[in-house]
């Protein structure tokens, strides 16, 4: 068996073992994945920050935080944000009743 795997150039395994070696054969997938998707770009935001001095005017930004400003007139934009633990909803839940049961014998 031994001589048969120095032939083949596999494991010696005679207990059978999982041993792993059939997922460290197997090519790398990093180079695939990274070569699938496509390079970053340089956005509009990486621009503001490189030159913060520059005028700009992102336009679709603008857009967003004028439909947020007009959401929150109409009442219904996104909650505030809770500051403490007292005043989530979540920790104050329902108070629930204590039952006492009595047992006749």
């Amino acid at each position: 068996m031994k001589l048969q795997c120095r032939i083949f150039s596999t494991t010696f395994n005679p207990e059978r073992l999982r041993s792993g070696n059939k997922v460290l054969r197997q090519r790398l997938r990093g180079p695939a994945t990274a070569a699938y998707y496509p390079r970053k770009v340089v956005t509009f935001k990486d621009l503001q920050k490189a030159y913060p001095d520059l005028e700009t005017w992102d336009e679709e930004e603008e857009d967003r935080l004028e439909a947020i400003r007009v959401a929150k007139q109409k009442g219904k934009s996104a909650p505030k944000k809770k500051k403490t633990a007292g005043e989530s909803k979540k920790f104050m839940g329902k108070k629930r009743k204590s039952v006492v049961i009595e047992q006749k014998f």
